[in-house]
This record gives structure tokens, sequence and C-alpha cells, in this order.
């Protein structure tokens, strides 16, 4: 499980990479890492995981210009989700699976916070990949993956469709739709029925929150990719037991 750990935090480094260079549309293999601020070359020694963020106390070697908190996190968060993934797949082949579904997560929903947006470029192979998976997954199996991604685009796009009736605006982009797609492509028809519950019911939470506070307006957006992801997550992992719940409510 150290291993493991130890993998996501390396893994988590490189989703970093790509989460600043995708939306700015430039390579994620070169040139190497530098300052945006002074343009200062990252050195190997000041790039491990987590470990060089608190050395450097969060500030640049050359200009001392402050490090996000961003790049420690996601790479502490990616180590927990590989460890997680370990916990409840084991040393299985579906380790893989749930480690590229959470990587896909973490990259779309911080991309989403930073920048309204999920690229095209993340959201279409991730719905190819996904759907490969099913070929070697007992569960959800490759139908139930071709129903998720249909149901999942297809719910959005009525959504978008209706809000623009009712309000004459966009109420998201085609991106959300994908990546409920995506989901569905990994989790087949039920966890995109349950990610759907819980992005809605905690992007509500949230939202109400921020207007209460006075952060947020009426006619103010939230990514709505971030609670996608977080739905898509707790899906995974629990989305055996929520079903078992819904179950026996009903």
């Amino acid at each position: 499980m150290l291993v493991v750990g130890l993998v996501g935090l390396v893994i988590g480094s490189y989703l970093n990479v790509l989460i600043h260079r995708i939306p700015r549309e430039k390579s994620t293999v070169w040139p190497r890492s530098s300052c945006p601020y002074c343009q200062g070359a990252i050195r190997a020694l000041d790039n491990i995981p987590v470990l060089s963020y608190l050395l450097l106390r969060g500030r640049c070697r050359h200009c001392r210009a402050p490090i996000s908190w961003r790049y420690p996190f996601i790479e502490g968060l990616t180590a927990t989700l590989f460890v997680a993934s370990f916990w409840k797949f084991g040393l299985h082949p579906l380790l893989l699976y749930a480690t590229v579904f959470c990587c896909l997560m973490v990259i779309l929903a911080a991309i989403d916070v930073e920048h309204f947006l999920l690229p095209d470029r993340l959201t279409l192979p991730g719905i190819v990949a996904g759907l490969a998976f099913q070929f070697w997954h007992p569960q959800p199996g490759i139908l139930n993956a071709v129903l998720g991604t249909l149901i999942g685009a297809g719910i959005l796009i009525l959504v978008i469709n209706y809000w623009y009736w009712l309000r004459g605006e966009e109420g998201m982009g085609i991106g959300d739709v994908n990546m409920l797609a995506l989901i569905g492509a990994f989790l087949g028809w039920q966890g995109v029925l349950t990610t759907l519950v819980l992005a809605t019911t905690s992007g509500a939470i949230v939202g109400l929150g921020l207007m209460i506070s006075g952060r947020l307006g009426l006619q103010s957006r939230l990514p709505f990719g971030f609670f996608l992801a977080l739905g898509g997550l707790l899906s995974l992992f629990f989305g055996d037991a929520m079903t078992t719940l819904y179950r026996a409510l009903l």
C-alpha cells in the first residue's frame, strides 16, 4: 500500500503539469517545468512531491514567489485515491481501471474550477478508455457502459435544451455532457444516476451556502464539472452501498 501511495504522489505531480498546460494548449512533456513568475527551471530536487513544497516553504527557490497550494494538494489527493483504489480492488487489473478514472476526475475537476473548462482533449479519449476497460471488467460490462455513456450525455443535453428554452441562455456547456458520458463509460448507467444525484445535491448545497454568505450572485456560475467529479469518485468507491441503501429506502 505504501508503494501504491508513492506511485500516486508521482502521478499526482504529473497531473499538476496536465492541469496547468492543457487549458493553455501547451505541450505536456516539453519544456521542463519552470516558475511562472521568473521562468527559472525547477530542479529535480525541488520537484519531489509534497516534500519539496514543504522544504521550500511554498516559495520558488529563485525568486521566492509563492507556489500555489494546489500542487501539494493534488499530489496528496492523487496518492489518497490510489490507496483507496488499492483498498477496494487489491492488486488486480481493475486497479488500473480505478486509478485511470480517478486521474481523469482530478484533472477535470481542477481545470474546471480554474478555467470553467472541460477539454475534449481529456473527455473524449476518456470515454474511449472507459468503454475499452469494460471488455475485461465484469461490472458494469460493455452494454451497461454504452447505456451509461448514452444516458449520461442524453440527460444533460435535455437539461441544456430545456434551460435554453426556459431562460434563453446556456446553463452548462458541452464539456459537462462529455464528462458525464465519460463517467457513464466507466461506471455504467447506475453510476451515472448516482453521480448526477450527488453532483446536483452537493452543487446546490455549496451554491446556496455561497449565496447566503454573499460570495455568489444569482447569475454567477459554478464549476459543475467539479461536482460531477466528486459524485463520480463517490460512486466508484461507494456506489454499491448507495444502490443498496436506495433499494432499502424504496
